[in-house]
């Protein structure tokens, strides 16, 4: 069985830093982990909390309570001690509490290893004592992590690690901890890195962002990649300007992304109307957060859908991808990248802080460069950039070459000049929307899992999948007749398979993280799906499997 530690405390405080020693150790140890955060939109204070959970089977979401809840301040303790599972433990950083384990880590930091910024190690190493763990291992990861800080620094961590250990190793044995599976279990990634290495890998070569939570996360990742992967990252004075930064680099010839939220991405409809007439390939990653306007900055929402498939003005071809686990995050950007530069037109891909801060353990993703096509001709002295073809993709040239690449944001003739000749702006509007078809022809079909006759089917998109596969795994083992069908491309629909899947079903039900039932509304209006039940969640928290098996 799975087994969820849950860190919480202020912000500032080393939550993410204990989370994160937690989660190389037991994947170092052999063991699948997954993790995800809660916090607040504060530098300091409030009540964050990181969740790591363990087993030796790959692991889809988080968990509603806790097995071991290490708590950091008076708020975490009496806000999430009622939210530990039975059977549990409890280490409090604090007085003598019925039923807690009482560490005062910053005395113990200061006394063992001289400062008490070691209090998080302090806390990393009581979990290790208490879960009897080898904290041989914790010592290991730390030598590594602080090698460059000097003996000195390296030693006191591994003390104070060793004494939260000696501290908790009596309560040893209360919970039973999962064996590593024969195989290791892999690299942690987190969905935000896995977009930022693909797209490394792909051969984006610039990358424009004004920073926004929950994108900013991928943003950070390409900053620190670039010069291995020789990408010009730029932080843009706003969202107007960035999409329009990845527009110019895009015409000029280099794999291009921009990234932003919600409310930046409200900016960048222009410039995505922009790259729709040009005929540049584009892609937005848009990290999704409860609005309206800012809304919960640091929460996260599936309520974008709807916004992202009519953005900007006019009528123009364009994808959607909106990857459900971190597998996924790295696949569907390469995907994204590919489809912008086949279709020449704007691809946006959905996530959300959800996913972006989700880490598993994955087997090694691929980090070598391997550029994708970008669909680039030999321009000659009669070339016409706009010409007219049967799949609406016209020859793509970049400039620099023997023949004149025109571009403008006005209707144009096939060779890029401005025109209000009716006919021509007709056989331009035909012809971009001609992409549409051909886009549709190569759609992802969504993805079953559990029985095709199932009579209970559970629709879900993006980032549900992993909580979606836990509630079935959950029903389907108490007898219940249920599968979901997962949606990872929402635009344009594999309609043909989107029809084959839902069938006949007794009971349809779409689970969303919206209050609109964004996915419904959009098969309604594609004509694949009639009545349906609606299980939404728009809290700002993230959907686990028994919230989502509870209620169905």
């Amino acid at each position: 069985m799975p087994l969820t530690i849950r860190i919480a405390g202020e912000a500032g405080q080393g939550v993410v830093t204990t989370g994160d020693l937690l989660v190389e150790a037991f994947a170092a140890a052999g063991l699948h982990v997954l993790s995800t955060k809660s916090y607040m939109s504060r530098i300091r204070g409030g009540l964050n909390w990181y969740d790591v959970r363990i087993d030796r089977q790959p692991i889809w979401a988080g968990t509603e309570k806790a097995d071991l809840l290490v708590a950091l301040t008076d708020a975490a303790m009496e806000l999430l001690a009622g939210h530990v599972a039975d059977g549990g433990a409890v280490v409090y950083n604090g007085g003598e509490t019925d039923g807690a384990i009482a560490i005062d880590f910053d005395t113990v930091a200061k006394d063992t290893g001289g400062n008490k910024l070691y209090s998080n190690v302090v806390a990393a190493g009581a979990v290790f004592g208490l879960l009897g763990c080898d904290v041989g291992r914790l010592e290991k990861l730390l030598a590594e992590q602080f090698a460059k800080k000097g003996d000195e620094v390296v030693r006191g961590n591994q003390a104070c690690a060793r004494k939260g250990a000696e501290l908790t190793a009596g309560a040893a044995g209360r919970l039973k901890v999962p064996r590593a599976g024969e195989r290791p279990a892999g690299k942690v990634y987190d969905g935000a890195t896995a977009i930022g290495l693909s797209a490394a890998v792909a051969g984006v070569k610039f990358y424009t962002a004004y920073p926004m939570t929950p994108s900013t996360a991928t943003f950070t990742y390409l900053a620190g990649a670039a010069d291995q992967y020789g990408i010009v990252v730029e932080q843009a004075e706003d969202e107007i300007a960035a999409v329009n930064m990845a527009c110019g680099a895009a015409y000029a010839g280099v794999p291009a992304m921009t990234g932003t939220s919600d409310g930046g991405f409200a900016l960048m409809v222009e410039g995505l109307s922009l790259a729709a007439i040009t005929e540049t390939p584009l892609v937005v990653l848009l990290g999704q957060r409860p609005g309206p306007a800012t809304g919960l900055p640091t929460r996260t929402a599936q309520q974008a859908l709807l916004f992202a498939l009519r953005a900007g003005h006019g009528e123009f071809a364009r994808a959607l991808y909106a990857p459900g686990t971190v597998r996924q995050c790295y696949e569907l950007t390469r995907r994204a990248l590919q489809t912008a530069h086949k279709w020449q037109t704007p691809v946006i891909l959905l996530t959300d802080q959800f996913l972006q801060d989700l880490q598993q353990t994955l087997p090694p993703l691929p980090a070598e460069p391997d550029p994708i096509d970008r669909c680039v001709v030999q321009a000659g002295a009669d070339y016409a950039r706009y010409a007219v073809t049967d799949s609406g993709v016209s020859p793509r040239a970049i400039p620099g070459g023997e023949g004149l690449v025109v571009v403008d944001s006005d209707e144009h003739t096939a060779d890029g000049h401005i025109t209000e000749d009716i006919s021509a702006h007709l056989a331009q509007q035909d012809k971009r929307m001609r992409k549409q078809a051909g886009m549709a022809a190569e759609a992802l079909a969504p993805r079953l899992h559990g029985r095709d006759d199932a009579e209970t089917l559970l629709l879900c998109w993006g980032s549900t999948y992993g909580p979606c596969r836990e509630a079935i795994d959950a029903l389907a083992a108490a007898g219940r007749s249920i599968a979901m069908l997962h949606f990872a491309q929402l635009w344009p629909l594999n309609a043909q398979a989107v029809r084959a899947a839902i069938g006949t079903r007794r009971r349809v039900v779409t689970v969303e993280g919206n209050s609109t039932a964004q996915l419904a509304v959009l098969l309604r209006s594609a004509g694949l799906l009639g009545d349906c039940e609606e299980l939404l969640k728009y809290d700002g928290l993230p959907f686990t499997g028994e919230w989502i098996a509870e209620r169905i």
